[in-house]
């Protein structure tokens, strides 16, 4: 597809053109089989660990969004996957410098021509994003969204950091959880009986001044 071809799908909502820019669900799922998988929230409390060469450690290091990284002993330093809902500034792109970006956003008209013919891309399916919407009876966030796609292969291991269900804030920003339309307390239930039911989610204790 050319960037004009690209830009009138967009502005015409061609869902059907968006996704062949896109690599199929099931090659990106079959590309995790057997892998130990770090995914990397942006929660204020992952700052105030010492997690970074465990993140490093992962065969798969998958983060969100702008991706802040205030140190490398909390947070790593590698990322190989960037999950996205917003647009990166040229200077985020290169500083985070992705292997594969995944457009999980509904916002079609967010997706950017650079993201969308990149090596790899991968462009999530409105039918999954409206799936867990329904179940969690709100929008679900980027990370929700991530633990729901990748927990559906044959991944070894995810372990999640940086996941506090907005306890702490995030990093991100400075909105408050009311004035965010996602439902964390129901992610948090949500990701807690998935661990229950399958011992392959691993989610880390908080840090002590993140517990209520």
């Amino acid at each position: 597809m050319t960037q004009l071809r690209f830009h009138i799908a967009r502005l015409l909502r061609d869902e059907a053109a968006l996704a062949r820019l896109s690599v199929p669900q099931g090659n990106l799922l079959a590309a995790l089989e057997g892998k130990k998988v770090a995914l990397i929230g942006n929660a204020r409390s992952l700052a105030e660990t010492d997690h970074g060469a465990e993140i490093d450690a992962a065969d798969l290091v998958i983060r969100i969004n702008r991706a802040p990284i205030p140190s490398a002993q909390s947070h790593g330093s590698r990322t190989d996957w960037l999950a996205l809902a917003v647009r990166l500034s040229d200077q985020d792109r290169t500083r985070i410098a992705p292997d594969r970006i995944l457009w999980m956003s509904p916002k079609r008209k967010r997706l950017d021509w650079r993201s969308a013919d990149s090596a790899g891309f991968y462009l999530h399916p409105l039918s999954d994003y409206r799936a867990l919407k329904d179940r969690l009876a709100a929008p679900p966030t980027t990370g929700a969204m991530m633990i729901d796609l990748l927990m559906r292969s044959a991944l070894s291991r995810l372990t999640l950091y940086g996941f506090d269900f907005f306890a702490s804030q995030s990093l991100s920003g400075r909105r408050t959880a009311e004035q965010v339309p996602h439902d964390f307390s129901a992610e948090a239930g949500w990701a807690a009986d998935l661990a229950r039911s399958d011992g392959r989610l691993i989610l880390p204790e908080p840090p002590a001044s993140a517990e209520g």
